[in-house]
């Protein structure tokens, strides 16, 4: 009964469902492993900024380049603030609340590029006049590394006007200052009034954001499609082998077996109706006519 499942149509179908079920499970598998290290950067990295509330700053230059490991560590940098390079971001949400950011840059001591410091946050529209000063002469800040921003992770504006900038970064902030420009930033971990401390951003890609819930979603699908995979394969399979169970018995698709009678119904659809019957000629008497006998 199942010699079918030689013939070429159920070698490819075989085939085929033996291909796709590993794979779908591989890939919601995969899925399935981003969607974990989405969540364990995410846990880890509200641990790390816990931590960094007390934790002891080491010098900056042992942090950079920043990565997903330094990212939100505390590190310390000497150096100047250059006031009139001062620099306002728009569009930067606090508690639920909307504001900017106050960025000014530090000239540093070791001559290095310089680095963008975001002295704290402001609520309202950006505003120079309720930006306090930043401190004279040299100065030590102690704050939390941050990466560059990508203008889609922070959905930056554009069309800003001058004093404003949109995303922090070297590839946005060395078109605005006259000097080198380190690829990352720092926020001061101990602000001044009324600036806001900003707490740390975590690095692309840790965050349980709206791509680690498409990662679920994805594991899912994967999953289902495995799951629909089978079921189709057992509908194919059932189907056939009901089909050659009646072919073994003699039953046609129809229902009827070989050389049986014509049903009832047949007939009575081969029968002329009674609107379509004829009445028989009749001749003679039996047509109502009367015939003459010859006279006499």
């Amino acid at each position: 009964m199942y010699r079918f499942l030689l013939t070429p149509r159920w070698w490819t179908i075989n085939v085929f469902v033996a291909l796709a079920i590993p794979f779908c499970l591989f890939m919601g598998s995969w899925q399935l492993g981003r969607f974990e290290d989405r969540v364990d950067g995410h846990r880890s990295h509200q641990q790390q900024a816990e931590a960094a509330v007390s934790a002891e700053a080491v010098p900056l230059e042992t942090l950079l380049p920043p990565t997903t490991d330094t990212v939100g560590e505390v590190g310390s940098v000497e150096g100047r603030y250059d006031p009139e390079q001062e620099l306002l971001v728009p569009g930067r949400t606090l508690d639920g609340e909307r504001g900017f950011y106050v960025l000014t840059p530090l000239l540093r001591d070791d001559g290095e590029p310089a680095l963008p410091v975001v002295r704290g946050w402001l609520p309202g529209e950006p505003d120079p006049a309720v930006v306090p000063a930043p401190a004279d002469g040299e100065v030590t800040v102690v704050g939390l590394l941050q990466a560059p921003e990508s203008p889609r992770a922070v959905s930056a504006p554009t069309g800003l006007p001058t004093g404003q900038v949109g995303v922090i970064g070297a590839a946005s902030l060395i078109n605005l200052l006259p000097y080198d420009v380190e690829n990352a930033w720092m926020t001061v971990r101990e602000v001044e009034e009324p600036l806001t401390a900003v707490p740390p951003v975590a690095p692309s890609g840790t965050g349980l954001d709206i791509k680690a819930f498409q990662n679920l979603g994805y594991t899912a699908e994967w999953f289902v499609f495995a799951a629909f995979t089978v079921f189709m394969w057992f509908r194919l399979f059932r189907r056939e082998v009901e089909t050659v169970r009646d072919a073994e018995l003699g039953i046609h698709p129809d229902g009827a077996a070989p050389g049986a009678a014509p049903r009832a119904d047949s007939e009575a659809e081969a029968a002329p109706e009674d609107g379509d019957r004829r009445e028989p000629e009749l001749s003679g008497s039996a047509a109502g006519t009367t015939t003459t006998p010859p006279s006499a």
